[in-house]
């Protein structure tokens, strides 16, 4: 009877390591899921980071694009005319056939303007010859200083320049040749902040008086546009410059 009995109980399979087997299974099981949390717990931070700072790079943006159309709005709202100064130096724009577009002739009609009430005894002229065209801005610009009276010898020419910064680099090497320094600067009310600022940059002391006479002081929505594209133009040239 013992010798059946022990051999039917040594027949029995093992519990014990049956029940090791499924309590590591289990644990496993835990492991992996906490490991899963840990990882998913610590992509969602990173994302929310991301997030934050996607939202404070737009905040900061709008902020200095709104900052920098109140400067430009600022500035064309001055008027300065110091009464030592040594030149009126008018930005050219574009001409037809070489007649001045409104805009141009509004520059051109303001800068005679003070040229006669004598607040300086030059006047500078700027503008090279763009694509298509047979003749440079300021070589339309003179022909009409001439025509209004402005004696020959007051009107100098820069006539190379493709844009803005290009005519003010030649404008500041003619005020050096002459020894000019300080130049009343017409143009535009929403070009006046870049036209300042990139003269400051080259070392010419200068004051704005912009026209009063442009289309655009009656139509808003290309005032609008003006502003923006100063907006971007202003903040373009600081990027490249430094």
């Amino acid at each position: 009877m013992a010798t059946r009995w022990s051999r039917a109980r040594a027949g029995r399979p093992p519990s014990r390591p049956a029940s090791r087997s499924w309590g590591a299974t289990t644990r496993a099981t835990a492991a992996a899921a906490g490991s899963t949390r840990s990882v998913t717990g610590a992509r969602r931070p990173l994302r929310d980071d991301l997030q934050r700072l996607g939202v404070a790079l737009t905040v900061g943006a709008v902020a200095l694009a709104g900052f920098t159309a109140l400067r430009v709005l600022q500035e064309g709202s001055r008027d300065e005319r110091p009464p030592d100064a040594d030149a009126i130096v008018v930005l050219g724009a574009a001409h037809y056939g070489g007649h001045p577009s409104p805009i141009f002739e509004a520059r051109l009609r303001h800068a005679v303007d003070l040229y006669r009430a004598g607040a300086a005894p030059y006047l500078v002229v700027t503008g090279g010859q763009a694509a298509g065209d047979t003749i440079a801005e300021a070589d339309v610009a003179r022909a009409y200083a001439l025509a209004r009276g402005v004696p020959e010898a007051a009107v100098l020419s820069e006539a190379e320049g493709q844009d803005t910064l290009g005519s003010l680099r030649s404008v500041a090497a003619l005020f050096a040749e002459r020894d000019l320094q300080r130049g009343i600067f017409v143009s535009d009310r929403s070009h006046m902040l870049r036209v300042l600022r990139m003269a400051g940059d080259l070392g010419i002391e200068s004051h704005p008086s912009p026209t009063p006479l442009s289309p655009l002081e009656s139509d808003l929505s290309a005032r609008i546009d003006a502003v923006i594209h100063e907006v971007a133009a202003i903040w373009l040239y600081l990027v490249l410059r430094a």
